[in-house]
């Protein structure tokens, strides 16, 4: 038995993958990661002795929509871009706009600060991007003693 591919005949058009690449590119600008989120920020942490130090890309963002909670052990930095070219109403769009690419939304990210003084983390946002000082908890050496015998 034949295989049934091999007696078909196609037609090769040389601008196929050209038309699916640019259907893929042009069709849909925010990819994966849909209309109403932005790509996870990065971040760099180094260990400066008695404090880490973390220092997260921000650009864009305004110092008023950078919000970092600590709850337990557990730090969470906040992030959110409002659209300027939608209004509150989703469908209603301002201006001229042609096509809008740019991202908006909102995204975080999470820390464990198990070996960090939480009281006095401080933190500073410059030039998008946010860098916080995280001292590094002092280890308690518990006390000896001697228990006196009655």
């Amino acid at each position: 038995m034949q295989n049934k591919k091999s007696n078909e005949l196609g037609l090769y058009n040389p601008f196929r993958e050209l038309d699916e690449f640019q259907k893929r590119f042009f069709g849909d600008p925010y990819g994966f990661f849909g209309k109403n989120t932005i790509i996870e920020f990065r971040t760099d942490i180094r260990d400066d002795g008695d404090a880490f130090v973390l220092e997260a890309d921000l650009p864009g963002f305004r110092k008023e929509d950078i919000n970092v909670d600590i709850n337990n052990d557990i730090m969470t930095v906040r992030a959110e871009r409002h659209s300027e070219h939608r209004s509150e109403q989703e469908n209603e769009t301002k201006g001229k706009y042609i096509r809008c690419e740019r991202s908006y939304g909102s995204y975080s990210r999470q820390f464990d600060l198990s070996g960090v003084n939480a009281e006095g983390i401080t933190a500073k946002y410059d030039n998008g991007v946010l860098t916080m000082n995280l001292p590094k908890k002092v280890p308690t050496v518990p006390e000896s003693r001697r228990i006196a015998i009655e």
